[in-house]
């Protein structure tokens, strides 16, 4: 019984998994996930607890830039296992009282989720015994317009997350899917994409000869993309 009740805390989906079906009261109401979002990529976020130092940075850091995912056809949730009154009461002193690296009087208008009952944060492993038994790490879910789990990041209690990242992956991702391309270590717009391996000796040898693209052996062949054609395609395709 102890082992089942342990599997039910720290199993998560994976990349490639439907993400988790939940209906949850937020701060913006209620909402039915991910059916709500179908359409828009989604980056669903955990945090430790309301009113700590490390998730005060990480929100205020996330609704500055909530705009900018936006434009990109991201929309942000958080959750916590607090409740909605101390969301409220919590993103209120954030708006009034705390200022950090030059933000302040920041607004949070994206849905934070009260689960109290740990239900969501179960769902999505995002409770690890190891960590902490009452407080969800600071998982990441990017989640496609089909409801389709993209990307899983982790970081521990300690650790406040890199959102410089976040944006690129969001990018990278759609990137990807919109000329069928993989993205290279430190990837970003402007910089060459990585071209498939070829399937047969003949494809192989074409692309060698292929002066579009830059093939420094048969297996590890790059070309360019332009960074306006990428914002073009992914900034502003809705």
């Amino acid at each position: 019984m102890e082992q089942d009740k342990e599997y039910e805390v720290t199993s998560m989906p994976r990349i490639g998994d439907a993400a988790p079906e939940f209906k949850a009261v937020t701060t913006q109401g209620d909402i039915n996930f991910p059916a709500d979002y179908k359409g828009s990529w989604v980056i669903l976020f955990s945090h430790p607890a309301d009113f700590t130092p490390v998730c005060t940075s990480e929100f205020m850091t996330f609704a500055s830039m909530e705009e900018k995912f936006a434009e990109a056809n991201c929309k942000l949730v958080g959750l916590s296992i607090d409740g909605l009154y101390s969301h409220i009461a919590w993103l209120r002193t954030i708006k009034e009282k705390i200022e950090y690296k030059g933000m302040k009087n920041i607004e949070v208008n994206f849905p934070l989720i009260e689960d109290i009952t740990m239900d969501v944060a179960k769902k999505y492993g995002m409770i690890q015994p190891n960590e902490d038994t009452t407080k969800a790490v600071r998982a990441v879910f990017f989640i496609d317009p089909k409801g389709i789990i993209r990307t899983i990041i982790y970081y521990p209690l300690s650790l406040g997350r890199n959102f410089d990242e976040l944006y690129r992956v969001i990018i990278a991702l759609q990137a990807a899917d919109e000329f069928d391309v993989a993205t290279p270590a430190d990837w970003r717009p402007g910089d060459d994409v990585i071209v498939g391996p070829a399937g047969s000796c003949g494809t192989a040898k074409d692309r060698m000869e292929d002066g579009d693209i830059d093939c420094k052996d048969w297996f590890f062949c790059t070309k360019k993309l332009d960074k306006d054609m990428v914002l073009d395609r992914v900034l502003r395709k809705k």
